[in-house]
């Protein structure tokens, strides 16, 4: 008895090593987080001065440490890489749910028209490289090579549990994601100052011009101007302009990615759920649809591509035809939010009648997906509530102040009922499979035939797993086939939901991501406000309404796979 008391205490030291283990887990997030936010403030610090001419921040200063930062995450991403091929236990589990075929694709598809724009920016720079500093030209070659190597890194690794060098792991992931969005800060800033820069001159007097170059930015070190005279470097600097919203969505695709597998490091997978995920093995584009969604949302994609085409037309053109052009503009923009949130209200009525289990496994990539949907909408929010206390309070009783109204509170509407589907969505399980009952039930015996019309009325009487298979798996595999015929049209409803919002959210990005801004054009919000609060607002706020168009995308493209 006295040695079992002895050697009782001696089986005692796992449970807390365990619990050692999950505190210094918090404290290696804990440090790499710290990176991160001291390296994205001191980021944001020299991005902000150097938009401003008054303060003495150049760009190339922004220039500089940009490229350090791609730089160093260049290496440790090679690192990362090398180490992983060469220890093959270092990955001994692959979150299925991370970095789905989509988003991969969608990475790879900014990821090239970024080169593209480092390409027209090189360019742009090297047409007067005599009163230019070498950093301007050296910065996009660096971003190509980082966007290169980036890409194939979140291409291999975006499903990785690493688990070794963990702290060492989070923190190379931190200071890439930080990377990637002082990339975004960067080129939000830009975009921020060559608008404002373009509705002063517009303001002036002078024509109007989409991006008018600003002689800090686009002059030397020292503030000198740069001339851009010839054609091919106007062609250089229009073209890497237009290529920005690729960047910029690049940039959070990234992010996004790098978060995931920053809460995967050293994150345990049952052997059950190990590589299991809803995604199927092949997606085919409009099969089991009604095909009323996707004709739908083609026209309205093709209706929104020539009412921005006449919008920067005639905007960019006499004053005169500023006021058709918005009419226009938001007649199409309040056609297109109404039918969005009345078919976001349908999909969710729909699923008031579905019978598929809710999935509340542990899911980072899920949530994030809801954590930055109801995050990045808030930026419409702000924008659409300052416009209708702006139409009301100062009372404009015209056409334009009142297509102007109904489309601030549509845009919150949409905002609101699409997120409540998509969400919903994501949660759903796989089709076929349904609540469990926990109840005890005896087993009915003798069954060769089963009607489930009948079956439905005798709770007390299911099927027994010796009829439909051995094993569980096989039983629910077997409902899942019997049942499809029944909630086969609200499959097909659900798919056509999604992919009409899915293009409709397409064309609502492309809008405000290549130029659309009837906030400025419309002088409601700017007489009320003021331009510079005004102009604050829309710069803060408008670059997460444009990045939840994407993210929308994103999700959407999902929910028609898990449909």
């Amino acid at each position: 008895m006295s040695e079992e008391l002895a050697q009782g205490p001696k089986e005692s030291p796992p449970a807390p090593r365990a619990g050692s283990r999950e505190v210094w887990k918090k404290g290696g997030r804990l440090l790499s987080v710290l990176l991160a936010v001291n390296v994205l403030l001191l980021a944001c610090t020299l991005i902000s001065g150097g938009a401003f001419n008054k303060v003495a921040v150049y760009d190339t200063d922004v220039f500089a440490l940009l490229t350090t930062m791609m730089l160093l995450a260049s290496l440790w991403t090679l690192f990362y890489l090398l180490r992983t091929v060469r220890c093959p236990n270092a990955v001994p589990y692959r979150d299925a749910h991370a970095g789905p075929i989509w988003l991969r694709g969608g990475l790879v598809l900014f990821g090239i028209c970024t080169l593209v724009m480092d390409v027209f920016k090189t360019g742009y720079y090297s047409s007067f490289f005599e009163c230019q500093s070498a950093i301007k030209i050296l910065h996009p070659l660096t971003q190509a090579v980082f966007v290169i190597v980036q890409t194939y890194f979140l291409w291999v690794s975006a499903k990785d549990c690493i688990h070794v060098h963990l702290d060492l792991t989070r923190c190379g992931l931190m200071f890439t994601l930080t990377t990637n969005l002082a990339i975004w800060m960067a080129a939000v800033v830009d975009e921020s100052v060559h608008q404002t820069h373009s509705y002063d001159s517009s303001h002036s007097n002078t024509s109007h011009h989409r991006f008018v170059p600003d002689p800090e930015r686009a002059g030397s070190s020292v503030g000198g101007d740069c001339p851009c005279n010839t054609a091919i470097c106007q062609i250089f600097q229009q073209g890497y302009f237009y290529l920005y919203p690729f960047n910029i969505e690049y940039s959070l695709f990234a992010s996004t990615m790098l978060y995931v597998m920053w809460k995967n490091v050293g994150r345990l997978l049952a052997s059950s759920t190990h590589g299991h995920g809803h995604t199927p093995s092949r997606v085919s584009l409009f099969r089991e649809t009604f095909f009323a969604g996707p004709i739908l949302g083609l026209m309205l994609f093709v209706v929104g591509l020539a009412v921005f085409i006449i919008y920067e037309v005639q905007v960019s053109g006499e004053g005169g035809r500023t006021q058709q052009a918005l009419v226009i503009y938001y007649s199409f923009n309040i056609i297109c939010l109404g039918l969005m949130t009345l078919v976001s209200l349908s999909g969710s009525v729909i699923y008031r009648f579905d019978r598929r289990a809710m999935d509340h496994h542990k899911n980072p990539t899920r949530t994030l997906d809801v954590a930055l949907l109801m995050g990045a909408a808030l930026g419409q929010y702000a924008i659409s509530y300052y416009s209708i206390v702006a139409v009301v309070v100062g009372a404009p009783r015209d056409l334009l102040g009142g297509l102007n109204l109904a489309h601030a509170l549509l845009m919150i509407a949409q905002h609101t009922f699409q997120n409540v589907f998509i969400i919903e969505s994501l949660h759903r399980g796989p089709p076929g499979v349904e609540p469990r009952d926990t109840t005890p039930k005896e087993p009915c015996h003798g069954l060769t035939f089963a009607n489930l019309d009948a079956l439905h009325t005798l709770p007390a009487c299911p099927s027994t797993p010796r009829l439909v298979g051995p094993s569980p798996e096989g039983a629910q595999e077997a409902v899942a086939v019997i049942l499809a015929p029944r909630g086969h049209w609200r499959r097909r409803c659900l798919k056509d939901i999604s992919l009409f919002l899915l293009l409709c959210n397409v064309i609502l990005w492309i809008m405000p991501a290549f130029g659309a801004r009837p906030h400025f054009s419309n002088t409601v919000e700017v007489d009320f406000y003021g331009y510079s609060l005004w102009a604050a607002i829309v710069n803060i706020c408008l670059p997460f309404g444009i990045f939840y168009r994407m993210h929308a995308v994103s999700s959407l493209l999902e929910v028609y796979v898990l449909s």
